[in-house]
């Protein structure tokens, strides 16, 4: 009744019992992105030796974000594993797994997986979750009646499930995976929000808070488990030179948490790390010889954070997607989108509250709410709109610098051109962008920013043609590597 999980970076794990194995978000390449040219590291860095690793009975996608959908791994895998996966994930993604050769599953919501004694459920995420993550399937596992072990992914812990244990239909699980996607970056290279007294000391959000968010608030419906397990924050963020983000040290973590508390014990496996949860006894670690640090790598990227710490600067946002070799071209692109994204910023937190403003730094505000900044124009300009609540349309202001831009407008936003016609072209997605090379701005909550309405416009649920367009694009530089 033994029931093994061995970490393999950010949020993948392998889940193993009664002599079967279940790959969870398989990414086990050096990172993850569309392209080789847009690849984020996993952290801590690892090499994953396929050749040596464990047969596989099947795999679990529990959604298609891109730290857990990695089409290059699944290029590497026997195409007669199956990928179970929950009933709710585009059809675009099931498309380009399947273009590769696979069968992809679809089970419903509380369906089970079984191979020999080893089961998986697949629960819905929890309705507090906000709606581009809703489709995330949150696996529990369990080898016999033996002790049960729930990964949530990514969401809020499904209700269902909560709801199946509270009523005793279930059994309360021995451990629960925890992710923590903080992502906090040290207050010099914050991304978040440009607004003066936005990002003081005190609302920025400290390692106790995130331990008291994954450990107490996210668990307080699972009152009696034993045993907590911390991953994400598992990669580098692309073009920074602060190395990893400030709380992505799980084994520290762990420590802390157990120093402090004794609901349960905490604990904060590095990749390769095997935790075995037997039916009865501690949970235990030892680690596997076919993951191996890379050590080298992860002494660079810690000398560059301590460094950064002690002389931090502003770093300069490069853009990450493919530089435009056609200025107009690109120009008609933007100038066909903008009347759609601004009649679709309409529902959105960011033009919603943006409306409700009527008064502002220079005074009352006129039609002209939000700000909207494209960098690397013709000849190296910069683009200038403002979102018009009136005629719901992106109309081209003066140029105005940035502390300029932030003392006229409530809410905006500068990104690169190229950044957005990536986006457009399916050369990045809006995740990549949004948390890399957009600056932004707003009054109110973080939801009501301007990225979370570009979440909402361009996020896959609302536009899976672009979805499609950027697995087409990973799949070509698949082909094309093969031919190489």
């Amino acid at each position: 009744m033994t029931l093994r999980l061995t970490f393999l970076g950010h949020q993948t794990w392998l889940v193993e019992g009664d002599g079967h194995r279940i790959l969870v978000d398989p990414v086990l390449g050096p990172g993850f992105g569309l392209s080789p040219a847009l690849e984020f590291r996993i952290w801590p860095p690892r090499d994953v030796d396929i050749t040596v690793m464990p047969p596989l009975d099947a795999l679990v996608l529990t959604h298609e974000h891109l730290d857990h959908f990695h089409l290059p791994t699944l290029d590497r895998l026997d195409r007669g594993l199956t990928v179970f996966t929950g009933p709710l994930l585009p059809a675009a993604v099931s498309d380009s797994i399947e273009s590769l050769g696979f069968t992809v599953r679809r089970i419903d919501h509380t369906g089970t997986i079984r191979y020999g004694d080893l089961t998986m459920q697949l629960f819905p995420a929890g309705a507090r979750t906000l709606f581009w993550e809703k489709r995330v399937v949150q696996p529990v596992c369990r080898v016999g009646d033996g002790p049960a072990v729930v990964i949530g992914v990514d969401a809020d812990l499904s209700d269902v499930y909560v709801q199946e244990v509270q009523t005793g239909r279930l059994p309360m699980p021995r451990m629960a995976v925890v992710s923590n996607n903080s992502q906090i970056r040290p207050p010099q290279a914050d991304s978040g929000n440009l607004l003066p007294g936005a990002g003081d000391d005190r609302s920025r959000k400290s390692g106790l808070r995130v331990m008291n968010d994954l450990l107490l608030d996210y668990l307080q419906p699972l009152d009696g488990l034993t045993d907590v397990a911390l991953c994400g924050n598992g990669f580098l963020p692309a073009n920074s030179p602060h190395g990893p983000y400030l709380y992505a040290d799980h084994p520290a973590m762990a420590a802390t948490a157990n120093a402090s508390q004794d609901l349960f014990t905490v604990h904060g496996p590095r990749p390769g790390d095997r935790l075995t949860v037997p039916a009865d006894g501690p949970v235990t670690s030892d680690r596997v010889g076919w993951v191996t640090i890379d050590t080298d790598f992860e002494a660079t990227q810690l000398a560059a954070h301590t460094a950064y710490l002690a002389e931090p600067f502003a770093p300069p946002l490069i853009p990450i997607a493919p530089p435009l070799d056609d200025m107009t071209a690109a120009l008609a692109e933007l100038a066909e989108e903008l009347p759609r994204l601004a009649r679709e910023l309409v529902p959105t937190a960011a033009a919603q509250l943006s409306v409700s403003v009527h008064e502002y730094l220079p005074g009352p505000l006129g039609p002209h709410r939000i700000y909207l900044g494209l960098t690397g124009g013709p000849g190296g300009s910069t683009l200038h709109y403002a979102w018009n609540a009136s005629s719901t349309a992106f109309d081209p202001v003066g140029p105005l610098a940035l502390d300029e831009a932030m003392g006229v407008y409530p809410f905006g936003m500068v990104l690169p051109l190229q950044d957005l016609i990536g986006i457009l072209r399916g050369h990045v997605q809006v995740w990549d962008v949004a948390g890399t090379t957009a600056q932004f701005w707003n009054i109110g909550r973080p939801l009501d920013s301007l990225v979370y309405g570009l979440f909402a416009v361009y996020g896959e649920h609302q536009r899976p043609e672009l979805a499609a367009r950027s697995y087409a694009y990973a799949l070509g530089h698949l082909a094309a590597r093969r031919i190489v």
